[in-house]
């Protein structure tokens, strides 16, 4: 298992277009993904589970990745919380 925490750096946080892009990321993953805040923890591949977070620009999460390309997961999902996609 893999863990890292991480302070999200998106303008607008986890929210619309930078959910939806954080989630199809995800889904390129074998591994179980979690996006962990304020003791909330959803599915990394859940749309609606990442949304109902509510999670905004410098909050604090933590990703939680287990399976066979659980450091590339993380590794690649850090680099998506910490900036702006469009």
């Amino acid at each position: 298992m893999v863990t890292k925490e991480v302070l999200v750096g998106c303008a607008s946080g986890l929210h619309n277009k930078q959910a939806t892009y954080f989630v199809q990321k995800a889904n390129e993953f074998e591994s179980s993904i979690w996006l962990e805040s304020d003791n909330r923890k959803m599915n990394a591949k859940s749309l609606l589970g990442i949304m109902s977070l509510g999670i905004s620009n410098g909050a604090k999460v933590t990703l939680i990745a287990s399976g066979s390309d659980a450091e590339a997961a993380v590794a690649a999902l850090e680099q998506l919380l910490q900036r702006d996609v469009f």
